[in-house]
């Protein structure tokens, strides 16, 4: 009773109850990312073994991430315009029934590569609606001291889906055709939505002023924020900078174990598991211990253990060290959430509430864009020089990061924002 009278006071009634709706929240989003990472690998998975066509890859690649880009900035406005409740809800709705609609014509025997490129590009629409407002309305929901810890459960979480979807999908895709497995994503949703609509409690504040805006004139003043923001500003581009970093670990590193390792299918299956059992381990870790008082010292820690990590990897791997590679794989899933967590919640403590959706919708296009965009550079390098020398390379430049942050008085001394009383 006391904790909950003391919350109450600190920030407002609406946080009265914030257990409950953060774990009704939590577990709606959970339900509905397991049904949508399993049919998405069913999809690339169905694509890959039918064609057996890099270009066929390359395109789906292309409508996975490219629809996410475009329709973020509107989803940022929709995010700081209505209710994000029922937003997160709507896109969630709109990728279940594009994929009913896919299920339904596999299902009739009309089966054709392009009906699946469609449904992955309105399920990354929907993605880069959705993504944004999760994180603006995460703030809304739970007490500013206790962001940390819901944003590391958070990653936990979704961790945890990301080992069990791929391994149910893989199980899933020898017993049954893929126009079944796609009702999965949907079942799933209609339960996530459920828990959404009727379980959490959330009050929009309504802004008539943003509503009479155009949705450029308000894209506009989301860029114009932010760039006026020194803090903001200067963080999105270290931000940028990490992306740019991690993109050889993130997708360099399936192809070095095969150069490396050998071509055994159970090799890189191995290099995912223990990555997201790492990333299990960092999510716990920082949501029950929360970092450093000023987050900014724990993202710094993130970087250098990284570049630390990764340099080591490179190593091992040119000495073909196999097991080694695995534990500083799983290393590294333990220090993702040391600087990915701390950067939400910091964006989350230092953005104005009306400008969330719009802030939000610019890092995840930085998180979905760059690193893919990044690969055009260092896929063909991976062709003329070793993914270990670029491995290395890339991981020192990360352990330069914490130094830059030490002199760098801005980025050094987040501007926090105290959550307002209702």
């Amino acid at each position: 009773m006391e904790e909950k009278q003391e919350i109450t006071n600190s920030a407002g009634e609406r946080f009265t109850h914030w257990r409950k709706n953060i774990i009704l929240f939590l577990t709606s989003q959970s339900i509905s990312l397991f049904g949508s990472s399993l049919v998405q690998y069913a999809i690339i998975w169905y694509i890959t073994l039918t064609t057996k066509s890099g270009m066929m890859m390359t395109i789906a690649t292309i409508c996975g991430f490219l629809p996410q880009l475009l329709i973020s900035f509107f989803g940022g406005v929709w995010a700081d315009r209505y209710n994000k409740k029922y937003i997160i809800a709507i896109s969630d709705s709109a990728i279940a029934v594009s994929t009913l609609m896919v299920a339904i014509l596999f299902i009739m025997g009309i089966e054709s590569t392009w009906i699946l490129f469609i449904a992955l590009a309105i399920r990354s629409l929907g993605a880069g609606v959705q993504t944004p407002t999760v994180n603006a309305i995460v703030p809304d929901l739970a007490p500013q001291d206790k962001l940390m810890r819901v944003n590391g459960i958070n990653t936990t979480i979704q961790s945890i889906m990301l080992i069990l979807s791929p391994a149910a999908a893989g199980a899933l895709m020898p017993l049954m055709p893929v126009g079944y497995i796609l009702f999965i994503d949907v079942i799933t949703a209609i339960i996530g939505v459920g828990i959404m609509i009727f379980g959490v409690t959330y009050h929009h504040k309504k802004t008539k002023e943003e509503e009479h805006k155009g949705y450029f004139h308000s894209i506009k003043e989301g860029l114009t924020y932010v760039k006026g923001h020194q803090f903001i500003k200067r963080f999105l581009g270290y931000y940028a900078v990490f992306s740019i970093l991690v993109a050889p670990i993130g997708i360099l590193t399936p192809l070095m174990v095969t150069r490396s390792f050998g071509e055994e299918a159970w090799l890189l299956t191995l290099n995912e598991i223990v990555y997201f059992i790492g990333s299990i381990a960092g999510g716990i870790l920082i949501s029950s211990w929360g970092g450093f008082k000023n987050k900014i010292y724990t993202i710094g820690l993130g970087c250098f253990l990284c570049g630390l990590f990764g340099l080591m990897m490179g190593l091992v791997s040119l000495a073909h060290l196999f097991v080694m590679y695995l534990i500083l794989m799983a290393l590294l899933g333990v220090i993702g959430p040391l600087f990915n967590t701390p950067s939400i919640v910091i964006l989350q403590e230092t953005v104005e509430a009306d400008m969330y959706g719009r802030v939000f919708s610019l890092v995840n296009i930085i998180a979905s864009g760059i690193m893919p965009l990044s690969m055009i550079a260092f896929g063909p390098l991976s062709d003329v020089v070793s993914i270990e020398m670029i491995l290395m390379i890339t991981s020192v430049i990360f352990m330069i990061i914490p130094i830059l942050f030490f002199f760098d008085k801005t980025i050094k001394n987040p501007p926090v924002i105290k959550q307002e009383e209702d």
